[in-house]
């Protein structure tokens, strides 16, 4: 069954009904609808969920936002909204506080996410408890105004988000431009880390919260040298997570060129929503 929005009663007295949207149901988003609006009249068809009311048998939207539907139940998700994490979505976030066997991280929710010790990337990759040693060092890894890269681990009861950064395409945030959108404007998308243009060699962080990450590309033959010999016999042989981090490490420490804040900066500017 198709879903009709269309405008109220009286904005169809004033205007006429010749706006009104046909909406495909296999859709999860059906677009941006107003207060008052109609977004079905057909009585009993679909179920009531948050931002929408009944009114002369028909479906309205009480907030201005995006219709979302899951399967007959339909939603209205508001514009200026916090938000609402799910398990696996990737999100932008700044360490607020270094606390007791806990990091506090702004992700643009109702609460501050929660990222443990024993969520945490170690170094070289090793895998093994947390100790009180690793606790004591917290301050090692992301101190307060830290932008970090983080996947949802866990929401628990009563909304709180608990982040994991146990993957070497995860972690602290440097050298790039930080820019902020609404999460009603950002979907669910299966790669949210993405590369623009061989041109532009930028890479840009999409995070599901509306925090986003734009820096330069790390460029593939940075910190090749640390394979060449790597067979030697007077040579200890490092691990990928070793290598990645030593790259990682040179990328933040090289230089930005002029031409690379241009792209960077075009790109914040084309992303940023109008004032």
């Amino acid at each position: 069954m198709d879903i009709t929005v269309r405008a109220s009663a009286s904005a169809q007295h004033e205007y006429g009904d010749n706006e009104a949207c046909e909406i495909e149901p296999t859709h999860e988003h059906f677009g941006i609808v107003l207060p008052g609006q109609v977004i079905n009249s057909t009585s009993g068809a679909f179920l009531r969920g948050h931002g929408t009311y009944f009114g002369n048998q028909e479906l309205i939207a009480s907030v201005a936002g995006v219709v979302d539907r899951v399967n007959q139940l339909i939603s209205v998700q508001p514009i200026a909204s916090r938000y609402s994490g799910e398990v696996g979505d990737i999100v932008v976030g700044r360490v607020v506080e270094v606390g007791n066997k806990r990091w506090k991280i702004d992700v643009n929710g109702q609460h501050h996410a929660l990222l443990l010790p024993g969520a945490v990337y170690l170094p070289g990759g090793t895998q093994r408890r947390r100790t009180y040693e690793d606790q004591l060092q917290m301050r090692n890894f992301f101190l307060e105004n830290d932008l970090i890269s983080a996947e949802i681990q866990e929401v628990r009861y009563d909304g709180t988000l608990t982040l994991h950064t146990r993957s070497l395409r995860y972690g602290k945030l440097e050298n790039g431009q930080f820019v902020c959108v609404s999460p009603a404007l950002v979907k669910r998308m299966k790669q949210h880390m993405i590369t623009l243009g061989e041109d532009l060699n930028i890479d840009v962080i999409i995070g599901t919260n509306g925090y986003m990450w734009i820096t330069r590309s790390m460029q593939e033959d940075t910190g090749s040298n640390l394979q060449d010999n790597q067979n030697s016999a007077s040579e200890v042989m490092v691990t990928k997570a070793e290598i990645w981090a030593k790259k990682k490490d040179e990328h933040v420490r090289q230089p930005m060129s002029v031409q690379d804040r241009r792209n960077i900066a075009n790109v914040q500017r084309n992303s940023s929503p109008p004032r």
